[in-house]
């Protein structure tokens, strides 16, 4: 520091603030947010602040100067935290897979009660009906769903709506297999769900979730947070934080009592960096991980790539293929996995 101009003085202690913003963000996921639910907010960011340590080890290597090891020995301590920001590599697409009797294939899309101000209620139904005959997958799960001219899936003779609080509005399973036990975590207070279908496949009975965890209401353009009070925003994100906690728990409880073969999937308003996401996990395998590539992003919000929505089977599954589909129908973008039992 005694070699450094009064400049770059000032660049180290920014530096160094979100140096540790970032070292952080690598321990939230082991903290329950209710400790401190504002530093939570963290949990989305984790890319950007990625992304900003970079440049700083950047801008030190120019200028020769061995603070860069403030901000480079934290990326590189990333390495070993084991999070997946971004798979290298082409991975394994759907279409690459050969069909066999001991595979499953799994869909799951926030379809956003089939609302967005591209596209005409019926033109997303008639969209989303082609996505599925396309890819056929076994399992699809879907959140935010409207029974309201619900679209017709042909191949899929079972199904089961899990509403909380309305008849019209919820999480939906569709499954070319017999459903043979169905329910509702039933969270408390919010729209948001859980909903559990147990299926038959062979000789297998598999357990299917479909999670909606407690949504953040998050205005998907940085200009619009922008204008948001920063108080605001950040006591409304703790908040949901907190609620989504309460919900893992419950989740966490109700699985306990499952010994069937288990697959998670659905739309976790958070990211692979939070306690949400982590605790769900589990030893789980994460198929974007296993077989998918680039950033995985699940969620229009501007520049940052978001990925928020999950397929965690357990470990009894070998993940064959992960693919992200990149249509607009909803804020959200679909995800399908094809597993072998």
């Amino acid at each position: 520091m005694k070699k450094l101009g009064l400049w770059n003085k000032i660049v180290f202690f920014i530096n160094s603030l979100f140096a540790i913003a970032l070292l952080i963000g690598y321990a939230l996921p082991y903290f329950p947010p209710k400790i401190f639910p504002p530093v939570s907010v963290l949990t989305l960011i984790i890319p950007v602040l990625l992304a900003i340590n970079a440049l700083f080890v950047i801008y030190w290597l120019l200028l020769f100067k061995r603070q860069f090891l403030l901000s480079g020995s934290i990326l590189v301590l990333w390495l070993f935290i084991g999070t997946s920001l971004f798979n290298f590599g082409s991975g394994v697409k759907i279409n690459e897979i050969v069909k066999a009797e001991n595979q499953l294939s799994f869909f799951s899309y926030n379809v956003h009660v089939f609302s967005s101000d591209n596209y005409t209620k019926e033109e997303i139904k008639e969209g989303l009906r082609a996505l599925i005959e396309k890819n056929t997958p076994d399992i699809i799960t879907f959140q935010e769903f409207s029974k309201h001219r619900d679209p017709e899936f042909k191949g899929y003779p079972y199904s089961y709506f899990g509403e909380n609080g309305t008849r019209n509005y919820g999480q939906k399973i569709y499954s070319k297999y017999p459903i043979v036990n169905e329910g509702s975590l039933n969270f408390t207070s919010t729209f948001n769900n859980a909903i559990f279908v147990d299926i038959v496949k062979a000789k297998d009975t598999i357990r299917i979730y479909n999670m909606h965890m407690q949504t953040l209401t998050l205005t998907p353009e940085l200009n619009a947070l922008e204008q948001e009070n920063t108080k605001s925003l950040v006591g409304r994100l703790g908040r949901a934080f907190k609620k989504q906690q309460e919900q893992t728990n419950l989740f966490l409880e109700h699985q306990r009592s499952c010994n069937y073969k288990t697959i998670v999937a659905g739309d976790f308003n958070n990211t692979a960096f939070s306690y949400t996401y982590n605790k769900i996990r589990g030893s789980r395998l994460d198929a974007f991980e296993e077989k998918g590539s680039g950033f995985g992003r699940t969620f229009i919000f501007d520049i940052i790539p978001l990925r928020i929505d999950f397929i965690l089977p357990d470990t009894s599954f070998e993940v064959l293929a992960f693919e992200n589909f990149n249509v607009d129908y909803s804020d959200h973008f679909p995800i399908m996995a094809i597993m072998k039992l």
